[in-house]
């Protein structure tokens, strides 16, 4: 019942409401601006006037104070618009609820994410906003982009495909782009504001008193916003006339009674018609609506709300759907949707926080920011818990917590995850902005790390988690916690190291052995180093992987840890066989093969010896490297490697060709196609070899 869900204007012939759009709402009214705006669709632009084609998307504006239907009217355009772009409608909300822009590559993320395009993690605004202008070259998309601060928050998005159109909303002109299509919205037409009006209160309150009802409506300045809050007042009162709260409004002072000083008079009608709703709550609601201030992202459910007040969560949810009836809320998504969600709308979030401000001490806000991130790392553990195996403890853990709290099963749990996404990555950013609940912060990150690596994967959540693991990097540089900082830098450069960025991670890297050394930590430094080594080998520094990877191979040996000391003599002999050292090379594989003998790791002693062969190849000795090569066979056979056997039989097969003995190679090559032959008694196709090792060039 806000801006946001229903609009109204027009004459007195325009007053019936269009059919509810997808969530259940109606829209009223707007016809004459919405015939204006589709004429403008298909209206010349001046780049074809000029007889060139227009090279980008055709921008429409949609201008007005927040309370004035403007994203109504945008959503309606939409609606009537969706079924000529085939690809869809993108959807972007450039402000926050409390005023601040929402940063480019963010809005561009959600972009790529809703158009089903990787995303690089850690990519920067440039990058990822050349990845949505790409994205949408090859399609006709509507996209909407609401409540933007200005012309360089919409021009990095901009399609380059005149196939596509672009709805913006905004407070003022965006001045900078070419060709915008601006449609200012003022006050509803009297008939109009009369006809929403009655939406909410029924036919009869206004048939026996029209011209009350008329007082009223221009009381509120025609504001949608205004006449959906006085409307719910009405409705939430049968049993009141519409002289009642014409009077009670009239009465309210129209100074700031909020901002302790005089306000705009534009802004007075909405101030006004708040005032009426808000007295009028009782005090433990009243102090609720203040506290959802405090929602991240302005998205608040019924365990959100509990949280903040205090209460039980079947309270909760009864005070969020009154204040729905109020039009303070408004529903988000799919109304069927359960547990159901709800957004402050943009006009009323700057007024909550100020009223919080005035009326609740600040120890009193900061606690309610406590329980709340409590409860948000609570229900993540939940949330991730759920995918564990029957009887193990986390699945312990998760049958001691309160019904409320637990996920009945995965896929439930997911399907929370994924809806509230937005408001768990903005709690993050929000506790560790606020800088005085870090220890809440450090758990909340982690929780959220863990539940989205347990439920999309850590590929698929790798966007999600470079910005996680900044915040932590952010708290652990405030508190000087070197571990978590070493921790976090080595998360952030293997992001880097995997998004193509070696030469950002190989940073990363040193900066993370700096912060392990700080913190006597003999884990994040061996780590460091070898991610060191790997680095210069991705650049192709030969000389420099290997010295940092025997530096690595150093604390392993002093402290004992022989799987990791016969690894890094395989990363080694790897690096030496791309320099061309093939002595030091061998002896690394060797020693290599001895550790995971050691370590009784058959398929692995049968890997490092399969790859001495290749360096005694590369060294011109093929009767050695064929002997190796047959050890390594005889190995994978005890281990009982079907496919590292025949990758090896391939290997045999290439060494004998070089041999001059293509029989030998034969039999060996038929060996391997037999080992990877399909079980008769299964009925299933053999998926092709994971893995092949085959004898190249030294490149290989």
């Amino acid at each position: 019942m806000t801006d946001q869900a229903v609009d109204v204007g027009g004459s007195a012939a325009e007053c019936e409401p269009a059919a509810p759009d997808a969530s259940g709402r109606q829209f009223f009214g707007r016809q004459r601006e919405l015939k204006e705006l589709r004429e403008d669709v298909e209206r010349a632009g001046l780049d074809t006037l000029s007889g060139r084609k227009s090279p980008r998307a055709r921008v429409l504006l949609i201008a007005g104070r927040p309370g004035s239907g403007r994203t109504a009217l945008a959503e309606e355009l939409a609606r009537q618009l969706a079924a000529d772009y085939p690809d869809g409608v993108l959807r972007a909300r450039l402000r926050e609820p409390g005023g601040a822009t929402v940063p480019a590559e963010r809005v561009a993320r959600d972009l790529l994410d809703a158009l089903e395009v990787p995303v690089p993690p850690g990519g920067g605004e440039d990058e990822l906003t050349q990845l949505v202008r790409e994205a949408l070259a090859e399609r006709r998309v509507l996209l909407l982009l609401d409540d933007a601060a200005g012309a360089e928050q919409v021009d990095p998005l901009l399609p380059q495909n005149a196939d596509c159109l672009v709805v913006a909303t905004a407070r003022g002109p965006l001045t900078g782009i070419p060709d915008v299509r601006p449609c200012t919205l003022g006050g509803l037409d009297p008939k109009a504001a009369v006809a929403f009006l009655q939406s909410f209160t029924g036919a009869v309150r206004i048939t026996v008193d029209p011209r009350t009802a008329e007082n009223l409506v221009e009381e509120c300045a025609g504001a949608p916003a205004a006449i959906a809050l006085v409307g719910g007042w009405l409705a939430i009162r049968p049993q009141a006339a519409v002289s009642d709260v014409a009077k009670r409004l009239h009465a309210l002072p129209g100074d700031g009674w909020i901002l302790g000083g005089q306000l705009p008079v534009a802004e007075r009608p909405l101030a006004r018609a708040f005032r009426l709703v808000y007295e009028s709550l009782p005090q433990p609601n009243a102090r609720l609506l203040r506290l959802l201030s405090l929602a991240p992202a302005g998205i608040v459910d019924a365990q959100t709300a509990s949280a903040l007040a205090g209460c039980s969560v079947s309270a909760a949810q009864n005070t969020l759907e009154d204040f729905v009836a109020y039009g303070l809320l408004r529903v988000e998504g799919d109304p069927e949707e359960r547990p159901a969600q709800y957004a402050v709308p943009g006009w009323l979030a700057p007024l909550l926080h100020r009223l919080a401000e005035a009326a609740d001490r600040p120890g009193e806000l900061q606690l309610a920011r406590a329980r709340m991130l409590e409860r948000t790392v609570r229900l993540l553990q939940s949330c991730r818990a759920v995918t564990e195996p029957d009887g193990s403890a986390a699945r312990k853990k998760l049958a001691g917590l309160p019904r409320a709290l637990r996920f009945p099963n995965e896929r439930l749990a997911a399907a929370w995850l994924a809806t509230r996404r937005s408001a768990l990555l903005a709690a993050a950013r929000l506790a560790v902005e606020d800088g005085e609940l870090d220890t809440l912060a450090r758990r909340l990150v982690a929780a959220l790390v863990r539940a989205l690596a347990a439920h999309r994967g850590t590929e698929a959540a790798a966007p999600d988690l470079y910005g996680l693991h900044q915040l932590v990097l952010d708290v652990a540089e405030r508190r000087a916690l070197h571990r978590e900082k070493a921790a976090a830098l080595l998360n952030l450069g293997d992001l880097d190291a995997e998004a193509g960025r070696t030469a950002d991670a190989l940073v990363r890297y040193r900066a993370a052995l700096d912060a392990g050394r700080a913190a006597n930590d003999p884990y994040a430094t061996g780590r460091a180093m070898e991610s060191v080594g790997g680095a210069h080998q991705e650049l192709g520094d030969w000389t420099r992987a290997a010295d940092w990877y025997g530096r690595a191979l150093a604390q392993r040996l002093a402290r004992g840890e022989l799987e990791d000391e016969a690894r890094l003599y395989g990363r080694i002999g790897a690096v030496l066989t791309y320099a061309g050292r093939y002595g030091e090379a061998l002896r690394s594989w060797r020693a290599a093969v001895a550790g995971y003998r050691r370590l009784g790791d058959l398929p692995s002693q049968a890997r490092a010896l399969s790859e001495a062969a290749r360096v005694q190849e590369y060294a011109g000795r093929p009767e050695e490297s064929l002997r190796t090569c047959r050890e390594a066979v005889e190995w994978a056979r005890q281990a009982g490697d079907l496919r590292l056997q025949a990758a090896l039989q391939l290997r045999l097969a290439d060494t004998l060709d070089r041999l001059g003995d293509p029989a030998g190679a034969r039999l060996h090559r038929g060996a391997a196609e037999r080992l990877l032959e399909p079980d008769p008694g299964t009925g299933e196709e053999e998926e092709a070899p994971a893995y092949e090792i085959r004898s190249a060039s030294a490149k290989d």
